[in-house]
């Protein structure tokens, strides 16, 4: 037990399902999204100090192994008896004992480690980031993906983006059309845009390596910055092939599952960047150890989003404060994707950047009665009148 801190067992586990509206449609080449689901997690101890975590996916089970209605049942059947009356403090021990009963499940175990540690840092009074050594900057720089796949409407939204100070740092999702058809509209964006903003692409591995090989050359002739996971998760050769070959960064996303992957993946010399995301890596330590991977492997890293909502975006942040170097940003703008807001101060995003609070834990309230107007268990249920 922390010395500081009195004994504090854990009274209630709960899994909130949340759905929210995107502001427009958001087209990966898997899937188009219209909502995200949201996956809460709120942890209370018997002292009344309550934290929360986030385990949210995208697309259902388009993008992923784990889906919302999945994470949700296996934390009430397996995971939640694994934590109630155990000491809440001891945030490593409680993570060693789910791992030794629950296999996989990265997603469910980050949202419980999160909700753990904002607890923790609640009850002793500093920001979450503290518990992994501490933030070495404030703010967080933060690209907005460009997703509508209409050529015009994504330099308007961009251009937009610009003039109000809010992004300079530009994701384009591709893969769905044609090499040729999704180039020349990454190449369309990129003329408009000039030097006011970086350009880069996430291919979601939608490419075979021929066509990667081909689509990487009119990229990086049209000043397009990196490629991100440009073919198949496992094909690492595959990567570094295209790596030995290009002139454009590549990045590792879908092939980064924690730290085991990032070690092969340096190990095999597949990427120039490594995006690091705390669902997919199991956690925020897991996280914490594929950047330090990164570093020792001189891997650039950039802090990566399954877009979610404020809670899973700000324990993202409260972590990427404290890497020593994020060379490539990040793309944190998952709450503004949204069409609803459910914490009592939002996020605060200016001047191309996302600003940390300097609150306990992560630093946000929510808004209890927002959050329950759009619990999925709340909602009634339509009526067909067929």
């Amino acid at each position: 037990m922390n010395p500081t801190l009195p004994a504090t067992s854990i009274e209630t586990v709960e899994v909130l399902l949340l759905d929210v509206p995107t502001i427009r449609p958001h087209r990966l080449s898997m899937t188009t999204m219209h909502r995200q689901t949201l996956v809460l997690v709120r942890i209370t101890g018997n002292d009344g100090v309550a934290g929360w975590g986030e385990a949210t996916t995208i697309g259902g089970l388009a993008y992923g192994e784990e889906s919302p209605e999945s994470i949700k049942v296996n934390i009430d059947t397996y995971i939640t008896p694994l934590l109630l009356g155990a000491d809440a403090n001891q945030v490593a021990a409680r993570m060693h004992h789910i791992d030794e009963h629950v296999q996989g499940n990265r997603f469910a175990k980050c949202a419980i480690e999160t909700a753990l540690s904002d607890a923790l840092a609640r009850r002793l009074g500093v920001p979450l980031s503290t518990l992994f050594g501490g933030r070495v900057r404030d703010s967080l720089p933060i690209a907005w993906t460009l997703a509508s796949g209409d050529t015009a409407r994504d330099i308007d939204e961009a251009e937009k983006m610009l003039a109000q100070r809010r992004h300079n740092l530009f994701k384009l999702k591709i893969g769905a059309r044609t090499v040729q058809q999704d180039c020349a509209h990454v190449a369309a964006i990129k003329r408009a845009l000039g030097e006011r903003g970086s350009v880069r692409v996430d291919v979601n591995q939608a490419w075979t390596e021929t066509e990667a090989m081909l689509g990487m050359q009119w990229l990086a002739d049209a000043g397009v910055d990196l490629v991100e996971q440009p073919i198949a998760a496992s094909n690492h050769d595959g990567l570094r092939r295209l790596r030995q070959k290009n002139r454009i960064a590549i990045m590792a996303d879908e092939s980064l599952h924690g730290p085991q992957d990032a070690y092969q993946l340096a190990r095999a010399g597949a990427a120039d960047v490594f995006a690091v995301k705390i669902n997919q890596s199991g956690g925020l330590a897991g996280a914490q150890q594929v950047a330090a991977i990164a570093s020792a492997a001189q891997v650039e890293l950039y802090g990566g989003t399954m877009l979610e909502g404020a809670i899973g975006t700000m324990a993202s942040a409260q972590l990427f404060a404290t890497f020593g170097t994020l060379a490539w940003g990040s793309e944190l703008f998952g709450p503004l994707l949204l069409t609803e807001e459910i914490l009592a101060t939002p996020l605060r995003y200016r001047d191309f950047a996302l600003e940390l609070p300097t609150g306990p834990g992560l630093g946000i309230t929510l808004d209890e009665d927002r959050v329950n107007a759009l619990r999925r268990d709340r909602k009634t249920p339509l009526v067909s009148l067929v």
